[in-house]
């Protein structure tokens, strides 16, 4: 690399790009001069000092510079954002300008938006987060401006496991670092322009908070919907805890990779089973992705089936099935517990119960998950007992097996296996008799190949020793008699059934609510602590590290742990398990609608005035639990009178991930020679490289080496991690380009939606659109690099056309904004800009439209302009622009031109032209005119917005088209 001084006709040469790039406003020539001259000079001094051949093109390089301006600290910045920026941000804090009152006019619409609210981790921010609160600002600003009531709050999902191993890695105390990451989190998002009413804030963590979840706890205990149960859990003894299905992967923890066993454990539950019925009915009239919704009923999962009774053979242990198939009854030819099953010891034989124990030891160190997918092989063990088949009174062998759980139904499966594929593929493993009793209607099956699951006609299906006969019934109308068989004898019953199970509500954790209940010594006669007495606070702990035994932290606490009952006056000890994160974040939303009231969770008619909430936008993750526990308690305080909706979230949006950069991977065979990614399957073992982007090329449909094109490369885009080193820190981004860019440009990757790659190169497409914007109304800088304090001549009134490009891009933005389309709503102001680049004069009253549009989007810039405009009050209430629909219709059309009946082209002009204008307009048109020069026009014929048809001299038009 080297410097070169360019020779002058290279920077004459680079104007007309400048030009092109950076149009400047029409109606000022003398100004268009000046900064014509001043960019020349510019170029000069660059070509001495800076201009390299290391970027390729060196005018380039000086012409990015001409535009920016010069800060204290010496950066050249596209517009003064830095300056901006923390100018409006101040106003808004001192002004309170977005605090929701607590008291309101309820006679105005109310829009309560609301995001899911974050877990403040240590590592704050990264540029993924912003894009579901970016779209809930733009929401909450438009409709605050469209005369709505806005409620648009901010809190902490501050209790939970990954604070507490933080706090014992470090030593430090989870308090003191949930603070300290809130605090973090909070500086971040308020340097972003979130229009959040910040006095409304909350978080988990705080006493006057989670006395309310103390006190919906006790709500749930005194209706029997909190119980307490020995059930089989997910015990980690390195974390100390029972963790969720969905923390638990491949047998690990999801947090740590630590060792998960299953165990049985006395745990706190919540009956969500109770509600199963109305939690399915619900969903319907909610405005959420169809696919979140089919995710819950799945998770739900609603059956109509029967429970029947099976005998052992060898004794009167009686063991029930639920099955949705009774209509199947006689080809079951084996039964299956759960190795979990409570009649298990029961049921195994002697010469069987060391292979069943090892069984049962290595299912419960998979996760229900594990045990029920359906790729995995089915394994299983024989218990060495029989049991009867009621229908027939045949014997068949009972199995243990892990793909049947002892969570749902009843833990035990009769299996059919010609007719169920989990039951064929095990039964063909296991050498089991497969027995058919369904036919299809349209002829025989084979039923050793593969397991008929359809309805069809019953087949092997009598008994002259049970008395049943189902022969030849349709499988639907065979169901229903074996129902009633059953019912008759006493060997079952009806059921509707649900995959849902109670919630699992406990956690050997220190850092979470304190459950509000003592046990009697004695007895352990469990009784609520008293409402009057919450919150019960947590105890101050120097060491909460897992006991290793199963005994929460909180049992270290004793003088907190022993205590009295103040009825009784006996003696009792407080409960030491806490309960999970899931609880703090089941009714937050309720609090921010009266976050300090001392008296009650929220006064009835705050809550009456906002429920529900009008849109809620988090992550894709959050479909299925956090949604289904919300509602459970929900609906429980919609019972208990304290909400009067049915639902809390009337729509739910999901936003798209944003991944990291895309990263380019290179491969290299034993010998560390390049191979081509396509030729790497036919390879031993190989090893990867990350490749720069600048030594990547676009070949066709793939990415090469641009040193060596043969070389094909893998180019990917993972989630953002630490681990991965693919994080992007919006500060980071806010300080080169400003917030209103970062946010800007989150809306305008893609569809909200979807998910989107990072490109930090991409910003710059929306940077230069708000320089633009800003260069359009304050002007240009002056030498000095400052600008004026106002803005440019904006005068006249609108013309017509101006009127149309502005409505036009209203309608447009205003659609595309309430459908949560940004991306196509940025699109539109940027063809709004487009256009006014090229107007003579800019009306004051299209620019003010212009910049109210704009504010949703990119507030700080819009709230400067709106202030340059002449306003000395901010902009956030101000009426959103509406859209006159007479600007909207088409004034022009385009016109066929027949030539003695032949069409030889088209013209546009105006719906109500006259018939002498359009052919004015069509004798001046190049295509059209070498028709009609030097003929004889006989005859016009013209329909009104339809065509003109120009007759002429018939010989003359020969010579014409010769």
């Amino acid at each position: 690399m080297f410097t070169q001084v360019q020779p002058a006709a290279q920077i004459h040469s680079a104007l007309p790009r400048f030009q092109a790039s950076y149009p400047l406003p029409r109606r000022q020539p003398l100004l268009r001069r000046r900064v014509l001259r001043f960019s020349f000079s510019r170029l000069r001094i660059l070509n001495c000092s800076k201009l390299t051949n290391d970027t390729g093109n060196a005018s380039s390089t000086a012409i990015s510079e001409h535009h920016s301006v010069s800060g204290d600290d010496g950066v050249r910045r596209a517009y003064p954002f830095h300056e901006i920026e923390p100018k409006w941000q101040h106003y808004w804090e001192a002004n309170k300008t977005f605090r929701t009152p607590d008291e309101i006019d309820t006679s105005k619409p109310k829009f309560y938006v609301l995001d899911m609210f974050p877990y403040p981790s240590g590592a704050g921010l990264h540029v993924g987060h912003p894009l579901g609160y970016t779209a809930t600002d733009i929401l909450a600003r438009l409709k605050r401006m469209q005369g709505f009531n806005v409620l648009h709050p901010m809190g902490w999902d501050a209790f939970g496991l990954p604070a507490e191993q933080y706090a014992i890695e470090t030593g430090t105390h989870p308090n003191i670092t949930t603070f300290r990451n809130i605090d973090r989190f909070r500086s971040q998002l308020k340097l972003l322009g979130f229009s959040y009413d910040w006095d409304r804030e909350i978080s988990t963590t705080e006493p006057d908070y989670y006395k309310w979840t103390q006190w919906i706890f006790l709500q749930l205990l005194k209706r029997g919907l909190a119980y307490q149960a020995e059930i089989p859990v997910n015990w980690c003894p390195a974390l100390g805890t029972v963790l969720a299905n969905e923390e638990v992967v491949d047998g690990v923890s999801e947090r740590g990779g630590h060792p998960v066993v299953r165990k049985p454990m006395r745990q706190w539950m919540l009956k969500i089973t109770a509600y199963a019925d109305r939690l399915l009915e619900d969903l319907d009239g909610l405005d959420w992705p169809e696919s979140v919704k089919e995710m819950q009923r799945n998770w739900i999962g609603r059956s109509e089936g029967a429970e029947l009774q099976f005998s052992a053979m060898d004794n009167d242990v009686k063991m029930t099935v639920y099955t949705t198939r009774p209509d199947t009854i006689f080809g079951a030819t084996y039964l299956v517990l759960a190795p979990e099953h409570v009649l298990l010891p029961a049921i195994i034989s002697d010469s069987q119960r060391e292979v069943v124990e090892e069984y049962k030891e290595l299912a419960s160190r998979k996760t229900d998950l594990e045990r029920t997918e359906l790729q995995k092989e089915k394994t299983g063990v024989f218990s060495g007992s029989y049991a009867r088949n009621p229908a027939n009174g045949l014997g068949i062998p009972i199995w243990v097996a892990d793909y049947v759980l002892g969570s749902y139904g009843t833990g035990a499966i009769m299996a059919v296996p010609a007719h169920d594929s989990r039951d064929h593929e095990f039964a063909l493993k296991y050498n089991i008799p497969i027995c058919g009793v369904v036919t299809p209607e349209n002829g025989s099956f084979s039923y050793l190949e593969k397991a008929y699951t359809g309805d069809g006609t019953m087949i092997n299906s009598s008994s002259s020793t049970s008395g049943l006969d189902i022969n030849g019934l349709s499988s639907k109308d065979a169901a229903s008699k074996v129902i009633e068989w059953v019912e008759e004898t006493g060997c079952g019953m009806k059921k509707v059934n649900f995959k849902l199970r109670d919630w699992l509500f406990a956690r050997q954790r220190y850092w979470g609510e304190p459950i509000p209940v003592i046990f009697l010594d004695g007895t352990g006669e469990c009784v609520p602590v008293s409402e009057a007495e919450l919150p019960l606070t947590l105890p101050e702990l120097d060491d909460f590290t897992p006991t290793g035994t199963g005994e929460p932290p909180l049992a270290k606490a004793l003088s907190w742990v022993q205590t009295v009952d103040p009825i009784s006056g006996k003696s009792a000890q407080r409960e030491t398990n806490t309960m999970p994160q899931w609880a703090g974040s089941c009714w937050y939303y309720l609090r921010f609608m009266d976050p300090r009231n001392l008296n009650t969770l929220v006064d009835k008619e705050k809550e009456k005035y906002w429920s529900p909430v009008d849109v809620y936008v988090g992550g894709a993750e959050h479909a299925v639990l956090h949604l289904l526990y919300a509602r459970f308690w929900h609906k429980v305080l919609y019972d208990v009178g304290v909400v009067s909706t049915k639902e809390p979230f009337q729509c739910v949006i999901n936003q798209g991930i944003i991944l990291g950069e895309v990263q380019y991977i290179a491969f290299r065979d034993t010998d560390g020679n390049l191979v081509s990614a396509d030729s790497i399957d036919e390879m031993g073992n190989i090893s990867q490289e990350i490749v720069p982007e600048g030594k990547v090329t676009k070949s066709g449909d793939y990415f090469v080496l641009k040193d060596n094109p043969d070389v094909r490369l893998i180019g990917r885009a993972h989630k953002m991690s630490k681990s991965r080193g693919n994080v992007v820190n919006p500060d980071d981004v806010v300080s080169q380009y400003g917030a209103d860019s970062l946010r800007l440009y989150e809306m305008f990757m893609g569809p909200f939606r979807d998910s989107k790659t990072w490109s930090t190169s991409g910003i710059d497409g929306v940077h230069r659109f708000l320089a633009r914007v800003w260069r359009l109304v304050v002007g240009s800088p002056s030498l000095d690099g400052k600008y004026n304090v106002g803005t440019v001549d904006l005068d006249g009134e609108p013309s017509l056309e101006q009127l149309r490009c502005l409505h036009r891009c209203i309608s447009k933005v205003t659609e595309e904004v309430e459908g949560t389309r940004f991306n196509t709503g940025i699109s539109a102001m940027m063809e709004f800009i487009n256009a006014a680049y090229k107007w003579e004069k800019l009306p004051r009253p299209v620019i003010k439209q212009f910049v109210l549009l704009l504010s949703p989007y990119a507030p700080h810039m819009s709230e400067e302009l709106w202030s340059r405009l002449g306003h000395s009050t901010s902009l956030a209430y101000e009426p959103y622009p509406m859209v006159n629909p007479e600007y909207l219709k088409e004034s022009m059309v385009v016109l066929p031109v027949q030539i003695n009946g032949k069409t030889r082209g088209t013209v546009q002009v105006e719906k109500q032209c006259t018939e002498a204008d359009a052919f004015g307009v069509a004798s001046s048109d190049p295509k059209l005119s070498k028709f009609l020069d030097g003929k004889t026009i006989k005859k016009r014929i013209f329909v009104p917005g339809k065509i003109l048809n120009i007759i002429v001299d018939a010989q003359s038009a020969k010579v014409a088209q010769r």
